[in-house]
């Protein structure tokens, strides 16, 4: 069987892969690109494990071909860390215990800085709402929402920065393909 060639943004940079197309994006990032910190759950789209962003969005990887990724950006919980230092999210969940057995954290720290770039200061509500599709075995999920809202003054420092390097980088893509800069979602 041929394999498929696309050409992505997995955590900030240009990534050239071949692969099977049949294969998930999760499988890709893990068997081809060797990024681990994606889980394999139920590979059924129902426990969140996988959960990475597409193109700032979170979404299942066990459910979305690597085929459909061509182009797109791709942030998984390595991409997390910046310049070294690790996501306010990150230093929330291991300061308050957020983080037990480590299974289901990296789609739950993926998906709530999806929300934290959002909605800069989530109530509870839109807390649990958004990690809903994310099961946790251990923490009862109190942890889990204390760390996210702990993190929303440094994060919220952060998504300006965060903010602006979206709008330089569309920039840089705009030139680089000729177009005008796309509209960040």
């Amino acid at each position: 069987m041929p394999h498929a060639h696309i050409t992505l943004t997995v955590n900030g940079e240009p990534t050239d892969v071949a692969f099977a197309p049949y294969k998930t994006l999760l499988e890709v990032l893990r068997e081809d690109l060797n990024l681990c910190g994606t889980k394999h759950g139920c590979e059924l789209g129902e426990c969140g494990a996988c959960a990475v962003l597409l193109d700032d969005q979170p979404v299942l990887s066990c459910l979305v071909l690597g085929v459909e990724c061509g182009g797109r950006r791709v942030t998984t919980v390595e991409g997390l860390v910046s310049d070294g230092r690790l996501h306010p999210l990150q230093e929330t969940f291991a300061d308050l215990g957020a983080a037990q057995c480590g299974y289901c954290t990296p789609g739950i720290l993926v998906t709530a800085k999806a929300l934290l770039d959002e909605h800069p200061h989530p109530t509870r509500d839109q807390i649990r709402d958004a990690l809903s599709g994310n099961l946790c075995r251990c923490t009862g999920y109190q942890q889990i929402f204390e760390a996210v809202e702990a993190a929303i003054p440094v994060a919220s420092a952060c998504g300006r920065a965060s903010g602006r390097e979206r709008e330089a980088r569309s920039a840089r893509e705009a030139s680089a393909s000729g177009g005008a800069p796309r509209e960040s979602q």
